[in-house]
């Protein structure tokens, strides 16, 4: 406990004080009237200040308010009277106000950046949700012609195309990786040009890609292009897949 018990007046009003701490300072509010002034004042101005900021209060509250009250300039306990203690006590409700809004702002904050994190999880969960239920749609739909070579360097492309779908899929299954600096990437031939259908991350060696469109594509194509992909093919194709 405080040497200096005056001093837990910040404290005891932001209910930043343990069990035995509290029964002291109440038994010592019955004594001095400063005291009881201030800590009434202080509570007051808290309580407006947090209203509807957090409500659930923020881990290391006490230890903040108690290292913020100790860094307040108090006036001297010898010469402390009801009427003396005023300008005191204004400067100790601006330090208590500024630790809540501190306290305030940083719990804000810290549940503004757990709700966006849980929003993009969502997101992501629910594209990924679609394109299951998009795969599992192409692949079962009455029409679905499905498609394999072996690649070059190992492992197999299927590729499965619906018209009435109006899409396809592209299923990559490599028997490894390619070199740290290179990465394997997917094309489709439509009008006899090549368009990219997106390279594979680095150290990737498998992966279902949903192509929209697909059905007016000619081939499928395969290339190990330098990370992180390429706008045109610079490599020999690793696979190639004749759709039509």
């Amino acid at each position: 406990m405080s040497a200096d018990i005056h001093a837990l007046v910040g404290a005891y009003a932001l209910d930043a004080l343990d069990e035995l701490e509290r029964t002291a300072f109440e038994r010592h509010l019955r004594d001095c009237e400063p005291c009881r002034l201030e800590a009434d004042d202080l509570g007051e101005t808290a309580a407006r200040l947090a209203d509807g900021a957090w409500s659930v209060p923020p881990p290391r509250l006490r230890e903040n308010v108690l290292a913020a009250v100790a860094t307040t300039r108090q006036a001297p306990v010898a010469v402390r009277s009801a009427r003396s203690v005023r300008p005191a006590r204004r400067l100790r409700l601006v330090a208590a106000a500024a630790v809540v809004v501190a306290l305030a702002g940083a719990g804000a904050a810290a549940i503004t950046v757990q709700e966006q994190r849980v929003r993009r999880a969502e997101a992501v969960a629910e594209a990924a949700r679609d394109t299951e239920s998009r795969i599992r749609a192409i692949l079962t739909a009455p029409d679905v012609v499905l498609r394999d070579e072996p690649l070059t360097s190992g492992g197999r492309v299927t590729v499965a195309s619906s018209r009435l779908s109006g899409a396809g899929v592209i299923m990559l299954a490599a028997d490894g990786a390619p070199a740290a600096d290179r990465v394997y990437q997917l094309w489709t031939i439509r009008a006899g040009a090549p368009r990219s259908e997106g390279p594979l991350a680095t150290g990737q060696s498998t992966v279902t890609r949903v192509v929209e469109g697909l059905p007016g594509a000619s081939a499928v194509g395969v290339t190990v292009e330098p990370a992180p992909g390429s706008a045109t093919p610079t490599t020999p194709l690793d696979a190639l897949v004749t759709i039509t």
